[in-house]
């Protein structure tokens, strides 16, 4: 079963709407690049403390989570994860790298 993900454009519309639709942001990359770059009001988890810090997940329980990284890779593990921890969660297609491309080219590039 393909693991959901979310296209830019898509995003961008929901994090343009009301505050209490828009999803959760999960950037699983590692500090030193979500502190390069990353998308306003996301939460840092890196992919390989996902399991260690699983309690932290659990305040995105009943919410949408959009899981993020650099080109849509590490994401997918990530969204395989919380799925499997029964969370509704879909990765960002692409990643930072298109979403900067395709909706924000403000956002730097690496």
């Amino acid at each position: 079963m393909p693991i959901p993900e979310i296209d830019p454009a898509t995003l961008a519309a929901q994090l343009s709407g009301p505050p209490e639709s828009r999803p959760v942001l999960l950037d699983v990359r590692f500090p030193e690049e979500h502190a390069y770059v990353a998308l306003p009001g996301s939460v840092l988890i890196p992919l390989p403390e996902l399991d260690e810090r699983a309690e932290e997940l659990e305040s995105f329980r009943g919410k949408p989570v959009v899981v993020y990284c650099h080109h849509g890779v590490r994401s997918l593990d990530g969204t395989a994860y919380l799925r499997s921890r029964g969370l509704e969660a879909v990765s960002l297609r692409g990643g930072i790298d298109l979403y900067s491309r395709a909706v924000d080219p403000s956002l730097p590039r690496y």
